[in-house]
C-alpha cells in the first residue's frame, strides 16, 4: 500500500478534528481516518475506512467507535448493485455507486475523482449515505456545480445543506462551509 495523500480538518460548528489518508490498495483506493468531535450524544470518536475499486466506485466501508454512551459499528458492502449494512440488504440503493459518511468531509473525494464536471455544469450525484446518528443507510440526493478549477457549489437538500466546497490540490475538500476546514496549524 502506498499513501497517496492525507488531510487534517478542524470542525467549525463544534470542537473536533478529522484526520484521513488516501492509499492505493488492492487494485483500487482506500480512505482511512478517524473523526473526534462533540456530537449530539456527547463525545464522539468514529474510525472509518472506505474501499473503492480502480474507477472510484465504492466496494465497502466500515465505521467503528462511539457517540456518547452508544457504540457505533457499521459494515457496509456494495456487491454488484446490492448494498448491505451489517449483512442486511438495504433496498432501493442499487443505482448508487458512492458511499458517503455523514460525519466526515473525506467521502466527497471519491465522487469528485470518479466524475469529471466541466466549468459551470451541474451534476446530480446521489450517494448511499450512512448517518452515524441514526445508524441508517439511505439515499442522499446531492448536486455539484463546478464554479472554478477547485470550487463546487454543493447542495444536499434533504439534509438542508448547501455551500461552496473548496478543494485542496490533493483533491480533498479543504473548506466545507460551517462544518469543516483544513487545519493548517501543523504546516
Amino acid at each position: 500500500m502506498a499513501v497517496a495523500s492525507s488531510m487534517l480538518w478542524r470542525r467549525i460548528d463544534v470542537p473536533g478534528h478529522d484526520a484521513c489518508r488516501l492509499e492505493r490498495a488492492d487494485g483500487g483506493w482506500r480512505l482511512e481516518g478517524a473523526a473526534a468531535f462533540r456530537g449530539i450524544e456527547g463525545p464522539t470518536l468514529l474510525a472509518y475506512s472506505v474501499q473503492c475499486d480502480a474507477l472510484w466506485r465504492t466496494v465497502s466501508g466500515r465505521v467503528r467507535g462511539f457517540a456518547g454512551e452508544r457504540a457505533v459499528e457499521a459494515v457496509i458492502v456494495r456487491r454488484n448493485s446490492t448494498w448491505t449494512l451489517n449483512g442486511a440488504p438495504v433496498p432501493r440503493l442499487d443505482h448508487l455507486l458512492d458511499l458517503d459518511l455523514s460525519f466526515t468531509p473525506a467521502t466527497n473525494l471519491q465522487q469528485l475523482r470518479r466524475v469529471s464536471i466541466v466549468a459551470n455544469a451541474s451534476v446530480s450525484l446521489p450517494v448511499a449515505w450512512f448517518d452515524a446518528d441514526t445508524g441508517r443507510l439511505t439515499e442522499l440526493p446531492q448536486t455539484y456545480e463546478r464554479r472554478g478549477p477547485n470550487a463546487f457549489w454543493y447542495q444536499a437538500p434533504s439534509v438542508g445543506y448547501e455551500g461552496l466546497l473548496e478543494l485542496a490540490p490533493n483533491g480533498f475538500v479543504r473548506n466545507y462551509p460551517n462544518l469543516w476546514s483544513a487545519d493548517t496549524s501543523l504546516e
